[in-house]
C-alpha cells in the first residue's frame, strides 16, 4: 500500500480553513512538527498533521495555551484533566463577568461619577474570602474585649455578605454601600461606643444583646406603630399609657425601677443610639443576601423617644 502523500503547509491550510500564519506559528511552537522537509527546506506534513491541528484549535479556542497543549499532546496529561481545570478557570471568569455586569447597572442607576466608579469597581472586585474579611475585621474591632452577649456576637457573625454569583445591580449597589459603610471611621467609633455602653449594661445586669432585647424591640415596634396608625400623637394624653408600658419594659430589660431619673437616662440613650446607619448595616446585609427586610424601627423608636421628652417636660 502506498504511504498518504506528505502535504505542504499551504496544503494543510486549505485542508482546515487556518492560515498559513498560525500553522507555522504552532508548527514552531512544536505542537504541530513538520514530518520532513523538501530539498528547499519546505515543511511537509503527514495524515497524523490534520487531527493535530483540529485538536490544538480547539483547544486553543478553549483558551488553553500552547504550553499545556504540549503537554496533552506529549500525553502528560490528559485532556479531561485540562478541561477540568479550565472550566474551573472559566468559573471563576464568568462569575467576575457578572458581577462587573451588575457594578455597571448599577452605576448606571446611579449616575456616578468618575471616582465612584473607581471605588464600586475597587470594592465589587474583592473576592467571598476578602468580603468576608472586610466585615469579619470590622465587628472585631468594634466588639473585640467587650461583654455584649454571646447571642448578639453569633448574630452578627453569622450575617456575613453572600453575594451570588450573578447579583442584580441593587445586591452590588448595597455591598458597595455595606463595604464603604463598614470602612467609615466615625461609624467605627459609633458602633463601639454603643458595644461598649451595651456591654456596661451587661455588667450591671441589664439583658441586652438576649431574646429578651429582641422581644423588646418588637414590642416598641407593635405598640407604637399601632399609635401612629391610630394618630396618636406623643405628647398626648392618649399616648401616656402607652409611653409607660414601654418604659417600663425597658426598666425591667435594665433591671431598673420605672420613674423620672430612669426615664431621663433612657431618653439620653435613646438619642444617642439613634443612628440610622446602625438599622441601614442590616438592611443592607438583607438585600445582599436576598433576604427579606426588615421594615424600619426608626418610627416607632422616633414616637416613643418623642414621648419620652414630651412626658419629662411636662
Amino acid at each position: 500500500m502506498d504511504e498518504a502523500p506528505l502535504r505542504t503547509i499551504g496544503e494543510l491550510a486549505r485542508a482546515t480553513g487556518l492560515s498559513v500564519k498560525t500553522i507555522r506559528f504552532w508548527s514552531d511552537a512544536g505542537v504541530v512538527p513538520p514530518t520532513d522537509r523538501t530539498p528547499a527546506g519546505y515543511r511537509l506534513y503527514g495524515p497524523s498533521a490534520l487531527a493535530r491541528l483540529d485538536l490544538v484549535r480547539t483547544l486553543r479556542d478553549l483558551g488553553v495555551d500552547l504550553a499545556t497543549i504540549q503537554r496533552v499532546l506529549a500525553r502528560e496529561v490528559t485532556v479531561a484533566e485540562v478541561a477540568a481545570v479550565h472550566a474551573e478557570a472559566l468559573d471563576v471568569q464568568i462569575r467576575t463577568l457578572r458581577l462587573r455586569r451588575a457594578v455597571l447597572r448599577a452605576v448606571a442607576r446611579r449616575g456616578s461619577t468618575p471616582e465612584e466608579l473607581e471605588i464600586m469597581h475597587k470594592l465589587a472586585k474583592l473576592t467571598d474570602r476578602e468580603r468576608r474579611r472586610l466585615i469579619t475585621d470590622f465587628i472585631d474591632e468594634a466588639f473585640d474585649g467587650l461583654d455584649v452577649g454571646p447571642e448578639f456576637i453569633a448574630k452578627m457573625r453569622q450575617a456575613m455578605p453572600e453575594l451570588p454569583e450573578d447579583p442584580t445591580p441593587e445586591q452590588a449597589d448595597a455591598w458597595v454601600e455595606l463595604a464603604e459603610l463598614v470602612q467609615d471611621e466615625d461609624f467605627r467609633a459609633g458602633i463601639r461606643r454603643a458595644a461598649a455602653y451595651q456591654a456596661a449594661e451587661r455588667g450591671n445586669g441589664a439583658r441586652t444583646g438576649t431574646a429578651a432585647d429582641a422581644q423588646l424591640v418588637e414590642l416598641v415596634r407593635e405598640r407604637a406603630e399601632l399609635a401612629l396608625a391610630a394618630g396618636v400623637l406623643p405628647g398626648s394624653a392618649a399616648a401616656g399609657p402607652v409611653v409607660d408600658e414601654l418604659a417600663g419594659a425597658f426598666a425591667g430589660l435594665f433591671e431598673r425601677t420605672d420613674g423620672p431619673e430612669f426615664r431621663v437616662w433612657l431618653l439620653e440613650r435613646m438619642e444617642q443610639g439613634n443612628d440610622p446607619r446602625y438599622e441601614r448595616y442590616w438592611q443592607l446585609i438583607s438585600v445582599i443576601n436576598g433576604w427579606p427586610v426588615a421594615p424600619t424601627l426608626a418610627p416607632a423608636f422616633d414616637w416613643l423617644t418623642a414621648g419620652l421628652r414630651a412626658g419629662l417636660s411636662r
